[in-house]
């Protein structure tokens, strides 16, 4: 008997394989937390890495501090207090600062769900407002980039701030090489036609997870955050239990090229095959608060997967599809070739693009979802509803020969598989 565990939402869900069976599983390598976080940030800020033209900091400046939404398990609670400490000995005063949450194109926050970000003495003592993609009226635009011709629309409160900083996390992202950095306030607080020409490099091959200095869309982001001007970044590395193991401070590019060989150091898996079946966790809520969010271990997962296999995806999605411009795509169409070619013969538009990814992979093997949406619209994405794990696995088995190859990924969103095949 072999008993499988993954999370699902904010608990777990579980499989038991009736024969003996081998199964790998791939897991982030164990790095253990820091026992006090709050003294890593101190200490990151003491020690800020570059130039974060401090010379700004007077008591009267107005500092504005990006911060990520409800989607990112980013910890606001471990990192945000030693930094007002920080500015507080700066002589900033708690009325010259703004928290703005960085939502890019999510749905803005309600003032009523602050408190899952921040804690609940801050938001009562600080003012918090969230970002609006599409809000015209509180954007300015500050050109263009170099590289891509990205229009440059920004938050206005952020860029009237005459010191700006952004906090998050440095972890794989599945087209951005890597969160962290710049991309909170580039992305996070910037206007829907930048955030949709920055995300139009979709299809160029270096697009991709673990990638960083020639992948044309996160150089594009860097660019996009040196015109908006972020002058610091703290951001912290954490292990798969979500506990911190590194933080780091400074000017954006300094943090995020020191960062991300300390991410792959707890990301990075080295494996010597393809599986196939792979039973995928995108890591329990938030992370698969909705698909639009859970899709990114698709991508890792498909990875481990051999041609034709299948994926098991499990993602709870409490929130649905999580992108109105997605579900409305896959709608009508018939296969994820279907989906490809009605992709490649329209304008780029986000939401649309998670369709892109979606398919992509679809071509290439089948995906059964274990999640809270409806059976029917699981389907009209080509993918292969399942009402539990244990039933995932036996429609996989059923559909793939006898005594199939099986590959756990428990943290699929944050386990990168650095293939090295035979």
């Amino acid at each position: 008997m072999t008993d499988i565990i993954i999370k699902y939402g904010s608990t777990s869900i579980s499989a038991t394989l009736s024969k003996i069976q081998k199964i790998d599983w791939v897991l982030p390598p164990l790095v253990s937390a820091q026992k006090k976080p709050v003294l890593l940030v101190k200490h990151a800020l003491n020690y800020y890495l570059g130039d974060i033209h401090s010379e700004k900091l007077t008591p009267k400046a107005k500092v504005a501090i990006a911060i990520n939404d409800k989607t990112r398990p980013v910890p606001h609670s471990d990192l945000v207090p030693p930094l007002l400490d920080w500015l507080a000995q700066k002589g900033i005063l708690p009325e010259n600062i703004l928290f703005i949450i960085a939502t890019g194109t999510h749905i803005p926050m309600k003032p009523e769900e602050y408190n899952l970000v921040l804690p609940e003495d801050l938001t009562n003592k600080y003012k918090v407002i969230s970002h609006n993609c599409k809000d015209d009226s509180h954007l300015v635009q500050l050109g263009e980039t170099k590289a891509n011709h990205t229009p440059v629309f920004v938050n206005k409160d952020f860029y009237s701030a005459d010191y700006r900083i952004v906090v998050g996390n440095i972890e794989p992202h599945h087209f951005m090489g890597f969160s962290g950095g710049n991309k909170t306030a580039s992305i996070g607080l910037t206007g829907l036609t930048t955030i949709q020409r920055n995300h139009s490099l979709l299809p160029h091959p270096n697009c991709t997870t673990g990638r960083y200095k020639n992948n044309p869309m996160r150089q594009d982001v860097e660019e996009i955050g040196k015109i908006i001007g972020v002058d610091l970044a703290v951001n912290a590395i954490m292990n798969e239990h979500r506990e911190i193991i590194d933080v780091l401070a400074g000017d954006p590019l300094s943090v995020i090229e020191k960062g991300i060989p300390v991410c792959q150091k707890v990301c990075q898996v080295p494996v010597s095959r393809q599986y196939d079946i792979v039973i995928a966790s995108a890591g329990g809520y938030p992370k698969d608060i909705n698909f639009y969010q859970a899709q990114k271990a698709m991508t890792h997962g498909a990875m481990l997967t051999k041609d034709n296999g299948i994926l098991i995806l499990s993602a709870e999605c409490r929130e649905g599809p999580g992108s109105e411009g997605f579900e409305a795509f896959m709608k009508n169409t018939t296969s994820p070739s279907d989906v490809l070619q009605k992709w490649s013969s329209q304008p780029f538009q986000i939401g649309p693009h998670k369709a892109f990814l979606t398919a992509r992979i679809l071509e290439r093997i089948l995906v059964i979802l274990i999640s809270n949406l409806p059976s029917d619209i699981v389907k009209t994405w080509h993918m292969i509803p399942a009402t539990s794990l244990q039933d995932a696995i036996y429609q996989a088995k059923d559909l793939l020969s006898p005594d199939p190859s099986i590959a756990v990924m428990p943290n699929a969103v944050n386990t990168i598989p650095l293939l090295n095949l035979p």
